[in-house]
């Protein structure tokens, strides 16, 4: 599907309706975010006390806050700062090299006074508004191969700069949302393919071939990961022990749940930091198959509406930006709830407005602020070329 039609608004009288922006938000989208934070903060506060869902909560306002303003910017502004961008995303995982704080053999975040800050969170949307700009600048030659293979060196560079981290799975996220956006741009299948089995040629060399030979690309920290999901066992001292436990709780629920005060996970701690990726094991746990419904559910409703936004948008770069986003929303969500039910390795993708953390809780909202602003903009447009065509 591509969406290379430009439509801009025909008649002035559209302009109008600016001052009423609020009421041309996408209420259904809006709903499964805030479903979703309230999820989290009753889940944390039932689990692991008011520490941790005060200040998940208060990351949720701050960030609906810069929701609601990025709502009522045109989004399409923003592609002429498309190297700045781009620029800030690679200094700001830079930095991290230089300004880190390093927790369980992996430097990803900066520390400041009332938060840390993961860059590598941010840059997903950075990289979102920046590679949607390049995309529409060569949106003549999106058949040629070249384009391609520019458009995912752009992806490529800040992954690879995340994985060093190391960061496995925030530079996965980059590598799908170039996918999700070359799709939505109309690139041909044929070359959809051919960057399919390069990915896989990609990992028979990290994981056989390098390794063979005496070169390790992989750090021993996500060596371990993979060895524990090819190989599990639930030993504490094991790598897969994590993992297990998180099976282990999620079966324990059963259809409605052991509840909050019977849970295994908080206070006993059997999971290590639950909190963080793995909140749907307490989820499953605490309230069953019908707690872990509800929060699909509502991932469901959130990428329906991400989906009906890219639909709609105005033009390319709408189309594009929403596109990526859905792509980041969606693999965030599969990786996540599959490292919990041991179907994908251990690769620290956080579950998007329910895992806690400050950064990724503010670059989901400032991605759903981007979503929102794409609705809003498209609803005028049409509101526009409806009043020319009564006119």
């Amino acid at each position: 599907m591509s969406f290379r039609t430009h439509i801009q608004p025909a008649s002035p009288d559209a302009s109008a309706i600016r001052p009423r922006t609020i009421f041309l938000f996408d209420p259904l989208l809006a709903l499964a975010a805030v479903g979703l934070v309230a999820c989290s903060v009753f889940t944390l506060r039932g689990a692991f006390g008011s520490y941790y869902s005060n200040r998940q909560a208060a990351y949720a306002g701050l960030g609906a806050l810069i929701a609601l303003v990025l709502a009522r910017i045109d989004y399409s502004r923003l592609r002429e700062f498309r190297y700045g961008v781009y620029a800030l995303m690679i200094v700001s995982i830079l930095a991290v090299l230089a300004l880190g704080r390093t927790a369980f053999g992996a430097t990803r975040s900066i520390p400041f006074p009332f938060i840390s800050v993961q860059p590598s969170e941010l840059a997903k949307v950075l990289l979102v508004v920046s590679l949607a700009a390049f995309i529409v600048d060569r949106s003549r030659r999106l058949h040629e191969r070249q384009t391609t293979a520019r458009i995912m060196l752009i992806a490529l560079i800040p992954a690879m700069l995340v994985i060093a981290q190391p960061d496995l799975g925030s530079g996965m996220v980059f590598v799908a949302i170039a996918v999700m956006m070359l799709v939505v741009a109309g690139t041909s299948w044929k070359q959809l393919v051919a960057l399919a089995a390069l990915f896989v040629a990609a990992i028979a060399i990290v994981l056989i071939a390098a390794p063979a030979i005496g070169v390790h690309v992989l750090s021993s920290y996500q060596t371990r990961n993979l060895e524990a999901f090819l190989h599990p066992s639930d030993k504490p001292n094991s790598p897969g022990y994590q993992t297990h436990q998180s099976i282990v709780a999620i079966g324990s629920g059963q259809k409605t749940g052991t509840g909050l005060a019977n849970a295994t996970q908080g206070e006993l701690g059997f999971l290590p930091n639950p909190q963080d990726d793995f909140i749907f094991s307490v989820v499953g746990e605490s309230y069953g198959f019908a707690g872990a419904a509800l929060v699909l559910a509502l991932y469901a409703l959130l990428i329906w509406r991400a989906l009906r936004i890219l639909t709609m948008a105005k033009n390319l770069y709408g189309a594009l930006i929403a596109g990526g986003i859905l792509g980041m929303l969606m693999f965030q969500v599969f990786v996540n709830v599959g490292v919990t039910i041991g179907i994908m390795p251990t690769t620290g993708v956080p579950l998007p407005l329910m895992s806690y953390g400050g950064s990724s809780v503010l670059t989901t909202f400032i991605a759903l602020g981007l979503l929102q602003s794409i609705h809003i903009q498209a609803r005028i447009a049409s509101a526009g070329k409806g009043r020319a065509l009564l006119s």
